[in-house]
């Protein structure tokens, strides 16, 4: 599995503050991004997967959704984190 619970912890610590904050805006866009970018490339080498394909877009809608409500509260914290996990916009 790509994405092991002790990956998980190290993505909230970095993103959410603390391993256990699972719940906030910036930990929650950090886990999609992860995930999108694993799904990417699996879909570099496998390009008829459709359901892989139709999951990507479904987490890219998620993600775009979660920095929606956080440009909306906080525009430095949006900011921040586009920055830090490198994502166009």
């Amino acid at each position: 599995m790509y994405l092991t619970s002790e990956k998980k912890k190290e993505v909230f610590a970095e993103f959410g503050g603390a391993a256990t904050n699972t719940g906030g805006a910036e930990s929650q866009i950090a886990l999609f991004t992860t995930r999108i970018n694993h799904l990417t490339e699996h879909l570099k080498a496998n390009h008829k997967d459709y359901s892989t394909q139709r999951a990507l877009l479904k987490l890219v809608g998620a993600r775009r959704r979660q920095l929606d409500y956080l440009k909306e509260k906080d525009i430095e914290r949006y900011r921040s984190i586009l920055k830090a996990l490198n994502i166009r916009k």
